[in-house]
């Protein structure tokens, strides 16, 4: 159960990294509510793709 949910989240963080958007070079302090949610959400994937 544990092997599939981390296969799961690897292919999400995979498509993450094509589809969405970067933030790295941007100032994170002024960045909308919606670029808030996107960076969360890549972080809950990412965390459990780990």
């Amino acid at each position: 159960m544990q092997v599939l949910k981390r296969k799961v989240f690897r292919t999400l963080a995979r498509l993450n990294r094509i589809v969405l958007p970067k933030y790295s070079k941007r100032d994170l302090t002024k960045i909308s509510r919606i670029d808030k949610l996107i960076i969360a959400y890549r972080y809950y994937i990412t965390k459990n793709s780990l």
